[in-house]
């Protein structure tokens, strides 16, 4: 499975990173691995600019992007952002008015909230982001939270490009095989974003198996607290074809976090996460922050579904960003970003390049070991 995910995709190291940020995809596609662009913070034109860049800097290696297509949220198929902005409660925009106000920061749910933030939430944007990436030589074209729509996977055959699908339980992986995508991500509970409860040393070999039984010949990459190259090599000898990560690159100079935030990446242990709707509406590991304190408190309104959440917390955190920067401690008790239970693993800021190269010498050191243990 490891030589066909590097012929479907041309990667010479099966070590995807995704990031939404246009400098780390392009630096670990030079570097001999596969970027991966999240596209789930542009509008079409800003996302056409951002690949653009990516084109002209990853020196004609191959990377990829992900769009969230969520199969359920609350919203009409046809809503646009600003019906949905509307569509949030008052007592939560004040909730989040006081919270900030509490710490310190100035705030109020602007009248453009949303775009820049969640727009491929709405069906009717993400139809255009994915007409964006394949003006672009894509290798990979990624969807989560729901099986890839079948407009996406007959666009990728006829692209020749292959189409992912994030899965967080056997049975999401069944539906994905059973919709035609080309490649499967396992992504198990460590992970950082959307995920589901299952630990990634569990569902790996269960997604390996479904694929195996279903008769098709589908390569399956492992996520879910892959921070080295070692647990990398773990998970191939699972059945995986490589690895999916994305934790790994927050700690990088590269990244769109701040440097305040991996300063807070390098000091949390792994236990500092917590899986909550308080940011998107949906299940999510993040870095648990007084955010996430205060919406489970007594005075909490409770969190929205998906994808009013996204638009209510989006500029929320953009805030919480600046002064936190500015040097509003308050603002750094709130701060948070979206992370897996590999931060435990994060001992300093290392550029994107080096990580590649930690994890293919690592990746080499393990398979080593282990074909020690063959006679």
């Amino acid at each position: 499975m490891a030589t066909d995910i590097k012929d479907l995709c041309g990667v010479d190291f099966p070590l995807f990173a995704f990031s939404h940020c246009r400098d780390v995809v392009a630096a670990v596609s030079r570097a001999g691995g596969f970027g991966v662009l999240g596209g789930v913070a542009f509008t079409p034109e800003t996302l056409d600019v951002e690949m653009k860049w990516i084109d002209e800097h990853c020196d004609g290696k191959p990377y990829g992007i992900d769009v969230l297509l969520p199969e359920k949220q609350n919203a009409p198929s046809d809503a646009t952002i600003s019906q949905i902005i509307e569509s949030i409660p008052q007592e939560h925009r004040d909730f989040v008015q006081k919270l900030l106000a509490d710490a310190g920061i100035d705030w109020n749910i602007p009248a453009g909230a949303g775009r820049g933030g969640v727009n491929s939430l709405s069906p009717l944007v993400a139809e255009e982001l994915v007409e964006v990436a394949f003006s672009h030589p894509i290798r990979l074209v990624a969807s989560a939270l729901g099986p890839a729509p079948k407009w996406m996977i007959d666009r990728g055959r006829k692209e020749g490009v292959p189409v992912v699908g994030l899965v967080g339980a056997k049975e999401h992986a069944v539906r994905q095989i059973e919709a035609g995508v080309d490649i499967i991500v396992a992504q198990g509970g460590e992970a950082g974003g959307h995920t589901g409860e299952v630990a990634t040393l569990v569902l790996v070999p269960e997604v390996v198996r479904a694929v195996q039984r279903s008769g098709r010949d589908i390569p399956v990459l492992a996520a879910g607290g892959i921070m080295t190259g070692a647990q990398m090599a773990a998970c191939v000898a699972m059945g995986a074809a490589g690895a999916w990560t994305g934790s790994v690159w927050l700690a990088t100079p590269e990244s769109e976090t701040t440097d305040t935030f991996r300063q807070k990446m390098v000091d949390a242990r792994s236990r500092d996460t917590v899986r909550s709707k308080a940011r998107t509406g949906k299940p999510s590991r993040q870095l648990r922050s007084a955010w996430h304190d205060a919406w489970e408190g007594p005075e909490s309104p409770g969190a929205l579904p998906m994808p009013q959440m996204s638009i209510l917390s989006t500029p929320a955190f953009a805030a919480i960003d600046r002064a936190a920067e500015a040097g509003n401690d308050r603002a750094k008790e709130l701060l948070s970003y979206w992370v897996g239970q590999g931060v435990g693993l994060v001992e300093k800021v290392t550029s994107a390049e080096q990580v590649v190269q930690d994890f293919m010498a690592d990746f080499a050191a393990a398979a080593e070991r282990l074909s020690g243990y063959v006679s």
